[in-house]
């Protein structure tokens, strides 16, 4: 397959900076999508919008069989580029700055080249362009509009920065963590900043907080379960010499098991509260659930790792360890088998790669012909795997 994925190099290579010219934030992706449906369009590719922006197209088979799902997410990021590239971002203050631009125009030229297999194919192969992964929302509005329907399996690709190119992580189990998000919002008494004995600081209280919930990561959780409490934002006072009344704390939690997500909530509003009224102060808690963990299905990795091995080595597959970061391919692999694959795009020849979300992230643009390949491979493995 990389041979074919070969003659398709240069087109995955020139849409890929195309959509990068053209970055468009989450549930704003109307010219993206647009440019897909007029691919999916040229290529006689059956398709349809969903989702707002999102686009699903439809490859059926000569033979009949399962259907597979090959998902690419669309979006950008609210990010400045600091890359001095001749395709980078005519839109100031947005870029890929995650490889999504890539990903796009990978699963575009997969879409080529199983559209000129489709006499042989033993199936359905279903092509999910999806919007708003940024904001963890696009798979659940995806799948509410039915871009699962009848779907066996699925996979997703992400080029990834912490793994070189030639090297793809497949693994089966969980890959990246759930991550749900909060705000307390911490009630005191305030009053003048030379006379503290008057109040009841939400500032100290705010900080306390702050303190003791890292207690649930070295305390309440195993060493072995791996934990995140995050407070990302911290708001409060109005000047230097008064004593704030309110203070506001937004963070995230972040795990890899469904019970230990479950716990979180009680957790942390337990300690909040209590901590709260040790100081005679209260808090009111929000707690949002954002997106669960991706856990990778191990039939479907089994397959993943044979489609690896066909189009680059052996070798090439090779273990990497689970990420705290979220993505909300794991809507799609809580309701059908599947996995995410990661692909690797760190440029060896460069002696500094960024990472992911950073303003001069960029990928090595030799992977690209590695996840078009992959996206066909595997299309093909799972729908002739009679399991």
């Amino acid at each position: 397959m990389m041979k074919e994925a070969l003659l398709q190099e240069e087109y995955v290579r020139g849409l890929r900076r195309e959509f990068h010219r053209h970055p468009e934030p989450s549930w704003g992706e109307e010219w993206t999508a647009s440019r897909v449906e007029a691919e999916l369009t040229a290529m006689g590719i059956e398709h349809k919008r969903i989702a707002k922006t999102g686009v699903v197209g439809m490859i059926r088979g000569g033979k009949p069989g399962k259907t597979v799902a090959l998902r690419a997410d669309m979006d950008a990021l609210e990010i400045f580029e600091l890359n001095e590239l001749d395709f980078r971002s005519e839109i100031d203050g947005m870029m890929h700055g995650c490889g999504h631009d890539g990903h796009t125009a990978m699963l575009l030229g997969a879409a080529k080249i199983l559209m000129s297999k489709r006499d042989e194919l033993r199936g359905t192969v279903k092509l999910l362009f999806q919007p708003a992964e940024e904001y963890v929302q696009g798979a659940k509005v995806m799948i509410k509009d039915g871009c699962l329907d009848g779907v066996d399996g699925i996979l997703g690709i992400h080029l990834w920065a912490d793994l070189p190119t030639g090297v793809v992580s497949v693994e089966a189990g969980p890959r990246m963590a759930s991550s749900d998000n909060f705000v307390i919002n911490v009630k005191g008494k305030g009053g003048h900043g030379a006379n503290p004995h008057q109040t009841i600081d939400a500032v100290v209280v705010g900080a306390a907080i702050v303190r003791d919930l890292q207690t649930i990561a070295s305390r309440k959780s195993s060493p072995l379960d791996p934990v995140v409490v995050t407070i990302g934002r911290f708001a409060s006072g109005s000047r230097f010499n008064v004593i704030a009344q309110e203070a506001k704390l937004e963070g995230t939690a972040r795990c890899f098991t469904p019970q230990l997500r479950d716990d979180l909530e009680e957790h942390i509003g337990r300690i909040a509260s209590e901590v709260a009224k040790a100081y005679r102060a209260t808090i009111e808690m929000d707690y949002s659930r954002g997106v669960a963990a991706l856990i990778n299905h191990e039939s479907c990795s089994e397959i993943a790792a044979g489609s690896v091995a066909k189009i680059l080595s052996p070798e090439a597959v090779q273990p990497m360890i689970k990420t705290t970061g979220s993505e909300d391919m794991a809507e799609y692999l809580c309701r059908v088998p599947g996995l995410i694959a990661f692909v690797g795009t760190a440029d060896p020849k460069k002696e500094e790669v960024f990472p992911h979300h950073n303003p001069k992230f960029d990928i090595d643009e030799d992977s690209l012909v590695h996840g078009t390949a992959l996206y066909v491979q595997f299309a093909i493995d799972f729908l002739n795997n009679k399991e």
